[in-house]
């Protein structure tokens, strides 16, 4: 077997909580490699749904051992309440069953202290921030002042770097934003009762990985967030501090090139995004409100993290393709076709124009997407009820259409297509 890799290929939020529960049915382990818990993963099982933002959404599955690579910053409040929540609901958590690598960086109050205060200075132009301290977590990361999950392993210790960490923190919100400084002892203590609760999980997962794609065993990679926030070949800047599209699974897990195998591109029938930064595609009014839903249900248009209504608007073509190009795609999952039934007509941007010119795919990538319009094919809609549909022949033909489209369009199949969040609720194309 190989390393499967499941990214998002739009801006997040594109239902691979979902996807990765569906792939997770016969892996060994599935492995989350890069983000903090700015992420969220929804995943509905019967009547039980599971809002995940660290632990991989496979760990649902009885089977299955859940990673936290080394790419991954970790909130220990965050991660300690996530594993108190699945114990509630049934599910078995356990040193044996989820792994922390020795090489994951730590998130403090610092972090998200700082994080705040930089984002309201900002001003009238915020990136967007969830405010959950990843983007200074990753900061001290690349300047080599971060802390590291295998220093849990010394509780003591570990302690008393938190502190040096939030006294360094304190000058820094004091000098420089005249904001209120951190209780650096508070803190400390707090952080050394995280590291003795979670100082068993700590291991090397590079080598677990290894062992058992040697063995064929199937490994699943969980990205978060979405190709157009990562850090290099996103919306920059109004992008996310790690890295991802696929590539960032081998870093952030400690795998080589050799081991690839499917990389599964997750995109929802329609764009949404949550935050600042460029849409060209983004609807408002009557087809914003269809698309996005009210919020009475889990799976509406509103963030698995931070609740706030996500921007809705038509497939995006040009942005796909380029997904597809920088991850290495070979498949695609679409997800919540159901969502589109009663809309009249459909919509999908096929190409950009920048008033002389029309571009098929864009000249300089999505960083900067001010100077084009899209442009838009109509296609019919339909008005079926797709909740029961299990099969390409259970669909109306307009749906059949729409997918077959999307895929002449980007040239590369979709295999899967969900029609509901319910577990069941998927189509497998072949």
């Amino acid at each position: 077997m190989s390393l499967d890799i499941i990214i998002g290929a739009q801006w997040g939020d594109e239902g691979k909580g979902r996807i990765v529960d569906l792939l997770s049915a016969d892996a060994m382990y599935v492995a989350r490699y890069s983000g903090g818990d700015n992420a969220g993963h929804t995943v509905t099982v019967g009547e039980t749904i599971f809002k995940l933002h660290l632990i991989p959404s496979g760990i649902v599955h009885p089977h299955t051992i859940a990673i936290l690579g080394n790419g991954v910053v970790i909130n220990p409040a965050t991660l300690i309440n996530e594993i108190a929540t699945l114990r509630k609901a049934g599910v078995v958590i356990n040193p044996e069953r989820l792994r922390i690598s020795y090489a994951a960086h730590i998130i403090t109050p610092g972090h998200q202290a700082l994080d705040a205060v930089q984002e309201k200075a900002r001003g009238d132009d915020p990136i967007g921030t969830t405010l959950r301290g990843i983007g200074p977590a990753y900061k001290d990361k690349v300047t080599r002042s971060g802390v590291r999950a295998v220093e849990m392993l010394e509780p003591a210790q570990f302690a008393e770097k938190i502190a040096a960490q939030i006294h360094q923190v304190n000058r820094e919100l004091e000098q420089m934003y005249d904001a209120a400084p951190l209780d650096p002892v508070e803190i400390a203590a707090g952080y050394e009762k995280y590291a003795q609760q979670l100082a068993p999980y700590i291991t090397d997962p590079s080598a677990l990985i290894h062992q058992a794609l040697l063995h064929h065993e199937k490994v699943l990679a969980e990205g978060a967030q979405g190709t157009l926030l990562d850090l290099d070949l996103g919306t920059y800047p109004y992008v996310t501090s790690s890295n991802p599209t696929s590539s960032g699974a081998l870093i952030g897990l400690g795998v080589g090139l050799g081991h690839i195998g499917r990389v599964i591109g997750v995109t929802k029938s329609f764009q949404t995004r949550v935050g600042e930064g460029p849409f060209p595609t983004e609807s408002v009014g009557a087809v914003a409100d269809h698309l996005r839903g009210t919020g009475a249900n889990p799976w509406d248009e509103f963030g698995t993290t931070t609740g706030r209504p996500r921007r809705v608007g038509w497939l995006d073509i040009p942005l796909l393709r380029y997904a597809i190009r920088v991850n290495g795609i070979t498949e695609i999952a679409l997800t919540k076709l159901d969502v589109l039934t009663g809309l009249h007509p459909l919509k999908i941007c096929t190409a950009y124009s920048d008033g002389s010119r029309t571009y098929r795919d864009l000249p300089l990538g999505p960083a900067n997407l001010a100077p084009f319009t899209p442009l838009y094919e109509e296609l019919t809609g339909w008005d079926e009820d797709l909740a029961a549909a299990r099969n390409w022949d259970d669909l109306p033909i307009a749906a059949c259409d729409y997918i077959l489209q999307i895929e002449d369009l980007i040239e590369v199949p979709v295999r899967i297509v969900s029609v509901g969040p319910e577990r069941e609720q998927v189509i497998h194309v072949d």
